[in-house]
């Protein structure tokens, strides 16, 4: 169900919006994050986290913890993802995320057209939430800069992937950085790219 009426918003007090990030990159953990908005207090300049800038979602990103009535970030591991693959890793962490929130909410509003089946609260998804529905796009922001500053973290472990760069996505440079290393421990090797990467080393070898 993608729009909700009037009337199905007006039921439900407690709303938690719920986004992903990191679905697409080669390396990293998937990040989800659920929020539930305080309606006394505004935050202006929410919509989906990839139209904004860095400075400017990290801004937004304090700006909702301090004023969201509940929040709470949580991921999926690189391991995760190459066993359960990185649909089920997803939805593992919006469970997660919803799951540890210090409010139980009503509803659940969650981005894009899959509810994770073990959510049990009434839940709904909608397509591009993050730019129709404030709380969605609160979430975006939270899982979009926990995502970046975990990539941030990996860059100190293991610098010759220039992870700050380009956050684990399959860029040239990435790539090309890929080739040139092999893959490490963060990377996830049922991604495709990365996959050919150890079958090339394995001949190789």
């Amino acid at each position: 169900m993608e729009n909700l009426s009037l009337f199905d918003v007006e039921n439900y007090q407690l709303i938690a919006g719920v986004d992903e990030a990191g679905r697409g990159p080669l390396a990293g953990d998937v990040f989800a994050a659920a929020v539930i908005l305080d309606g006394n207090y505004s935050i202006e300049g929410l919509t989906d986290s990839k139209k904004l800038s860095e400075a400017k979602r990290d801004k937004l990103a304090i700006e909702i913890k301090q004023k969201a009535l509940a929040w709470c970030i949580a991921s999926a591991s690189v391991t995760e993802i190459d066993t359960l693959n990185i649909l089920q890793a997803t939805m593992l962490a919006m469970i997660r995320a919803v799951k540890g929130l210090s409010i139980k909410p009503e509803l659940v509003l969650i981005d894009g057209n899959r509810v994770p089946k073990e959510l049990r609260i009434p839940a709904r998804a909608i397509v591009k939430g993050d730019l129709k529905e404030q709380c969605i796009s609160a979430a975006s922001i939270l899982a979009k800069t926990a995502r970046d500053a975990s990539l941030v973290e990996l860059h100190q472990q293991f610098p010759q992937y220039a992870f700050n760069q380009h956050k684990g996505y399959g860029t040239a440079q990435h790539l090309s950085l890929l080739k040139q290393y092999g893959p490490c421990i963060a990377h996830r090797r049922s991604f495709s790219p990365v996959k050919e990467m150890l079958v090339f080393k394995h001949l190789a070898d």
